[in-house]
């Protein structure tokens, strides 16, 4: 997983052909043609003949597939050991940089959009709509209580509703595609717990309202029961971790998680890690309670709650920004198969995001989104590292050797 990427001109109708093709919804086993026109996909031929006026780049033994959605990161974080720290010890002009690089390590590993959700002061959204980067949908900082999980972002308000309406607005002002609340404490911040709520109901209730009032969806990070039950009686869009997480263990409320599912709360499934590296270990609390918060989301799924996969890409060395690929067949351990998992990463994701008739899909009209890897990554779990070519909004993005 190389961050180093370089961007290549193209000429302005091109032609890619592999010998198999996943569209977002279904894998289609024979040749297939995939026909771009700038930042636009112009035309998807299942069969092997392009058009006679586009350039064609052949692949064979390849597939072609939508770019990845990853739809929880942190391009503010960059994945050492302690990110917290390095973020604090740099200024604007270096998170800059640094956000960049997380942004073409993200692309370069096929996933063409990002939400990110918690930046510091804002600054993903100038990165948006860069040629070479993928799409960022940006929240902006987390609206967080004083002390509470990731202040030092910046985004820390009274726990009071005229305070997060004037938060919500503010994201509005500035351009943010969705607001991200901190509804529990988290590992990232001493002082905090998982467990303990943050922020009345009421109170959370005027975010969601004032969100919607301004046309934004809200979501929300929590772990902790009371405050996943708070967040379904506030009416959020969507849940991030849903970990239901005690003081001792993890609980398994099946009314919370029915209604979850009723109510249409898409549920962000914390997915994908690296080998922990030497001398990396990660938090022990997690850890033990990773099986029952797998079951819970087994759980979920069971019911017809819609899961995405958010990586969270950023806060530990075990979380690259290309991460999503690994993530795709960690979640068999929730019940979601390789066919599923491709759909829950592209079209599902595009869905959630708003973004269902843009990308997500190989279809015409919609953005030039391509991901073409070396084999067939439903036969062959490892092919979807086999990177050859990324698309991003019609640019090719080549990873260097």
């Amino acid at each position: 997983m190389n961050a180093a990427t370089s961007v290549r001109e193209r000429p302005r109708r091109l032609a890619l052909r592999g010998s198999r093709l996943f569209d977002g919804r279904e894998l289609h086993p024979g040749p297939a043609v995939v026909v771009l026109d700038g930042p636009a996909i112009n035309a998807v031929i299942l069969g092997s003949t392009p058009p006679a006026d586009a350039e064609l780049i052949d692949r064979p033994g390849a597939t072609l597939l939508p770019g990845l959605i990853d739809t929880h990161v942190h391009l503010a974080f960059d994945a050492t050991e302690n990110p917290v720290a390095t973020l604090a010890a740099r200024d604007d002009d270096a998170v800059r940089v640094a956000m960049t690089a997380a942004a073409r390590t993200a692309v370069a590993g096929g996933v063409t959009t990002v939400r990110d959700l918690g930046d510091r002061d804002h600054l993903s959204l100038e990165l948006r709509d860069q040629p070479g980067l993928p799409r960022i949908l940006a929240s902006g900082p987390p609206i967080t209580t004083f002390a509470g999980h990731c202040y030092f972002l910046g985004g820390a308000v009274a726990d009071d509703a005229d305070a997060v309406r004037m938060a919500v607005r503010q994201r509005a002002e500035r351009g943010c595609d969705v607001v991200k609340v901190m509804t529990s404490g988290g590992t990232m911040t001493p002082g905090t717990s998982q467990e303990v709520a943050q922020f009345d109901r009421e109170v959370l209730a005027a975010a969601v309202d004032e969100a919607h009032r301004l046309g934004l969806p809200l979501t929300a990070h929590a772990h902790g029961t009371s405050a996943i039950a708070n967040c379904i009686a506030a009416g959020v869009d969507g849940i991030e971790h849903v970990s239901f997480w005690s003081a001792t263990g993890v609980d398994a409320p099946e009314h919370l998680m029915r209604a979850i599912a009723e109510r249409g709360i898409v549920v962000g499934a914390t997915a994908g890690l690296l080998p922990p590296p030497p001398g990396h270990v990660p938090p022990p609390a997690v850890m033990v309670r990773m099986p029952q918060i797998l079951a819970n989301l087994r759980r979920l799924r069971e019911w017809g709650a819609v899961i995405v996969a958010g990586t969270d890409a950023g806060i530990a060395p075990v979380k690259p920004h290309d991460i999503l690929r690994t993530a795709l067949w960690q979640l068999a351990d929730i019940g979601i198969g390789p066919l599923d998992a491709l759909r829950t990463a592209t079209s599902v994701a595009a869905e959630v995001l708003g973004l269902g008739a843009r990308t997500g899909r190989l279809a015409a009209g919609y953005d030039a989104d391509v991901l073409i890897v070396d084999g067939d990554p439903l036969a062959d779990p490892d092919a979807i590292h086999r990177i050859l070519a990324v698309y991003a909004r019609g640019t090719q993005v080549i990873p260097e050797r």
